[in-house]
């Protein structure tokens, strides 16, 4: 008889995918060139060093260290207390030197995988530490997101700098089935999908996700009474991840669209949801 899966286990799990993360993102850092630090990314406002201070920031932050209360001036890309907030780890590090911004985020994630290893977290819904558990965090959902965010922000520099990869490991893998468990508010609240319309999302390497609107408007998880769907949307990780991480259209012809295009069209006009 296999033992059963305890919080512990899955929260332990999540801190090695943050791990491994951490690791391949400042292995990228390191193949940055030196005129290459202010190339643009996707994200409006940021170029590769705004990317790396924002990680920095965080992850400090985590390792214990004070944050930075500076003034960040005309910044209309960071909207809400939240963007300001990311904001400023950004302005206080951009006199940094990319192997400062490289060598604090490994002092930094260091520091914390050793408390995580030294006292593993076992209850995913106790409050998360510091200013992240201020804003309403568990320790579950920051243990969730960390992976996410390291990843989703190495795939910008990789896009930036013209370096595909790492598409097929843990954290990959982790970014998007999470950014998939969205598709029920996707499509009822985002879409305003009619009543009654079923939406099938099959993402390259990963269990198809299939939504149907209920009486009241909400997405919810598909039944076989629901029937057929109305619109299949069929894409590879990567583009995926780029329209639900809200970075960029999708290019032409790599989304499959059998059904309803405009039902289809709207969804993925509204797949993104992360700022």
């Amino acid at each position: 008889m296999t033992d059963p899966v305890t919080d512990q286990d899955r929260l332990g799990t999540l801190v090695s995918v943050w791990w491994e993360a951490v690791d391949s993102f400042t292995h990228v850092l390191e193949q940055v060139g030196e005129d290459q630090w202010s190339t643009p990314t996707d994200l409006p406002g940021w170029d590769v060093h705004a990317v790396a201070a924002h990680t920095a920031h965080l992850e400090a932050l985590l390792a214990g260290r004070a944050h930075d209360d500076v003034e960040i001036g005309d910044a209309p890309h960071a909207r809400g207390m939240m963007g300001q907030f990311t904001e400023q780890g950004v302005v206080a590090r951009r006199p940094e030197s990319p192997d400062a911004l490289i060598t604090e985020i490994r002092e930094s994630t260091t520091a914390r995988h050793t408390q995580l290893l030294a006292d593993p977290p076992t209850d995913p819904s106790a409050p998360a530490p510091g200013v992240f558990g201020a804003i309403g965090w568990t320790t579950g959902l920051l243990l969730r997101n960390r992976p996410l965010d390291v990843w989703m922000h190495e795939q910008d520099l990789r896009r930036a700098l013209d370096l595909p990869g790492n598409l097929d490991s843990a954290p990959a893998i982790h970014a998007a089935d999470y950014l998939m468990e969205s598709l029920p508010f996707v499509v009822g609240k985002r879409a305003q999908a009619p009543i009654g319309s079923v939406v099938r999302l099959e993402v390259a390497g990963h269990a198809p996700v299939t939504v149907a609107v209920g009486e009241d408007g909400r997405g919810r998880a598909a039944t076989a009474d629901d029937g057929e769907p109305t619109v299949t949307l069929s894409m590879d990780r990567a583009t995926f991840v780029v329209l639900a991480g809200g970075r960029r259209p999708a290019e032409p012809d790599v989304v499959g669209v059998s059904g309803d295009d405009e039902l289809g069209a709207r969804v993925l006009s509204a797949l993104a949801v992360t700022p």
